[in-house]
């Protein structure tokens, strides 16, 4: 069946008054990179659509060691953000310029892995999100955000306004693994931010990427770094733990042993670069 109703509202208010009034059978639609091609392909079939696109959620602003993100900030403008590079650096190895000048902010948040290249840096990052409905507002950590594959802690009549993240201190990384250079679905992604006190690692956050459900945090191996120094041995030893937690799947990407293994190697090389000893094996 043909789409019956697009609806383009101009204010969030607007927005959140259509998404109250016709549920969970209005589609939410920002730049529509992943939604369209299931609607052309008859894989989804809605009766009403609600595109985000005048409604006033592209901005970027920072202020008081906070830069918010409006939700359908393009993945072009996160390239030019340069109060936070690993998000640049994201944004950069996420498909092809044509999708990122499409693709929003938000949007990536909901794909299912292996695509989600943004989502890891802003878990890394300890980014927070805006939920807004027609009842009020409420923010929730992105590492809370995340329910099961394609689900989310979202009520029915809420939307996704604004991502906000913590300007980093401390050391950042971000290592993406595809069959090619650029333009290409992860084998394995890696973000981590690390801050230290005199040596010894105080605050660890290590987020991976198409080794599970959605975008994870590797808490065993945090813990393993925090109250250490960034010695070969605690690299070696978390990168194990990490690739140990995971849960990587087989597609036409990449097998799941080989994400496993793929992922030992890139954590080690993401820490090893944090570290100031290259990229490690």
């Amino acid at each position: 069946m043909a789409v019956q109703t697009y609806f383009t509202p101009q204010s969030l208010d607007e927005a959140v008054g259509l998404l109250a009034e016709h549920g969970p059978s209005l589609l939410v639609m920002a730049g529509g990179t992943v939604t369209m091609p299931l609607i052309n392909e008859g894989i989804s079939t809605p009766d009403q659509i609600m595109g985000l696109k005048q409604v006033g959620l592209d901005a970027v602003s920072v202020g008081n060691g906070i830069v918010s993100i409006g939700a359908t900030t393009t993945l072009t403008s996160m390239v030019a953000l340069s109060a936070i590079p690993m998000l640049q650096e994201a944004a950069t190895s996420t498909a092809a310029w044509t999708i990122r000048n499409m693709g929003t902010v938000g949007g990536n948040l909901f794909v299912p892995p292996p695509a989600g290249d943004l989502a890891v840096a802003l878990l890394a990052l300890d980014a927070q999100v805006k939920l807004v409905s027609s009842g009020g507002e409420r923010v929730v950590p992105l590492a809370q955000f995340w329910s099961g594959w394609m689900s989310t802690v979202m009520a029915e009549d809420e939307l996704l306004t604004e991502i906000q993240v913590p300007i980093p201190e401390g050391e950042t990384a971000y290592l993406k693994y595809g069959r090619k250079h650029a333009n290409t679905p992860a084998i394995v992604t890696v973000a981590a931010h690390i801050v230290s006190d005199g040596g010894i690692v105080s605050k660890a956050r290590l987020a991976l990427g198409a080794v599970g459900p959605h975008p994870i945090r590797a808490i065993e191996a945090e813990a393993v770094l925090v109250g250490s120094s960034l010695d070969k041995a605690t690299l070696a030893t978390a990168a194990t733990v990490a690739a140990d937690a995971s849960e990587p799947f087989t597609d036409a990407v990449a097998s799941e042993w080989y994400r496993r293994r793929m992922l030992k190697v890139y954590v080690g090389r993401a820490l090893s670069q944090m570290a100031g000893e290259g990229e490690g094996d």
